[in-house]
């Protein structure tokens, strides 16, 4: 049992870790923010639960000193990352000039444990398996900064004791990202763009939970990332395939090209950003359809004693039934 802080606590991975921990019975605190409708109904949960919440963001120094007092173990989930239409220096502020002030603010407090989230977002897609030391080539924003806030932990090694995890595509009970995706397919409204061959390794939430707690309690520390993924790797077409399936509809065998829907999501992008505008259809959400990663998860198994559990099928059906149980999609 630990005194533990989860910053980005009230979203989807962190609400998880939050009630995990708290299970096993950690005292948990978590420092978030409403910043979603999803958040917000995180936040009241999570406060109906009896979770100490301290509201703020990762950037003010006030609610992270308040955040971390008495701490043993902090987990940093909280990022700037889906914000369409936000500046670059938001998410350079959030994540990496945050996350300077966490580690700053943790070694301060003499916290024993900080365990880093950082993304696979870093690495650059291809048909290659992937490892920990494969090239870095982030090719966004979020990707580029939540590398470089990997540096700045990096910094802090001799001052803190530390794990970081690049975080996988992470689904479940909980996630609100997928939810289009189930609707779709469950109303015959979903076509594959492209071929969809491209391949997707997710972790399951209660599997990545148990990877992040691995991190906080092992043996192990140090600066070397250590990627947490799933059980399997499937294409697009498999995915859909499989929750089309869970559903009980028939697999979706509509395809569609996918050089007019990126020339028209770039020229949306192009236009609409500039004046604030968060547009309909952008290129990271086409990622879907066009990167592909897998990973040999040897650092995980070796280091951390992690092994993934939940295979997708498995996992798309209990997140089906969250969906269901909350009126989301049709029973």
């Amino acid at each position: 049992m630990a005194a533990v802080l989860i910053t980005g606590g009230t979203g989807f991975i962190g609400s998880a870790l939050a009630r995990t921990c708290a299970a096993a019975g950690d005292a948990v605190r978590i420092l978030g923010q409403a910043n979603t409708e999803a958040e917000a109904g995180n936040l009241g949960r999570l406060r109906d639960e009896g979770f100490t919440i301290v509201e703020g963001s990762v950037v003010d120094a006030g609610a992270v000193r308040r955040a971390v007092e008495g701490v043993e173990v902090v987990y940093h989930l909280a990022a700037a990352q889906h914000e369409a239409g936000r500046s670059d220096r938001h998410f350079h502020d959030v994540n990496v000039r945050g996350t300077e002030g966490m580690l700053e603010a943790s070694a301060t407090a003499g916290v024993r444990r900080f365990v880093h989230g950082s993304t696979i977002g870093v690495y650059q897609a291809g048909w290659a398996v992937v490892h920990e030391d494969s090239p870095t080539v982030p090719d966004n924003i979020y990707g580029r900064t939540k590398l470089e806030a990997e540096r700045v932990v990096a910094g802090f090694a001799d001052r803190l004791p530390l794990v970081v995890i690049r975080i996988s595509e992470t689904y479940g009970p909980g996630d609100w990202r997928l939810l289009k995706l189930f609707r779709a397919i469950q109303k015959g409204r979903y076509v594959h763009i492209g071929r969809a061959a491209n391949l997707h390794h997710p972790v399951y939430i209660g599997d990545l939970v148990a990877g992040l707690r691995l991190a906080a309690t092992g043996r192990y520390r140090g600066v070397e990332p250590i990627v947490v993924p799933g059980l399997e790797v499937l294409t697009s077409r498999q995915m859909a395939t499989t929750i089309a399936g869970v559903l009980g509809v028939g697999a979706p065998r509509l395809t569609v090209p996918l050089w007019p829907l990126w020339t028209a999501a770039t020229l949306m992008e192009w236009t609409m950003r500039p004046l604030s505008i968060t547009p309909p259809l952008h290129r990271r959400r086409m990622h879907f359809f066009t990167k592909s990663f897998r990973f040999d998860g040897v650092r995980a198994r070796e280091l951390l004693g992690y092994e993934a559990r939940v295979g997708f099928e498995q996992g798309a059906r209990s997140t089906a039934e969250w969906y269901r149980d909350r009126g989301l999609i049709a029973r």
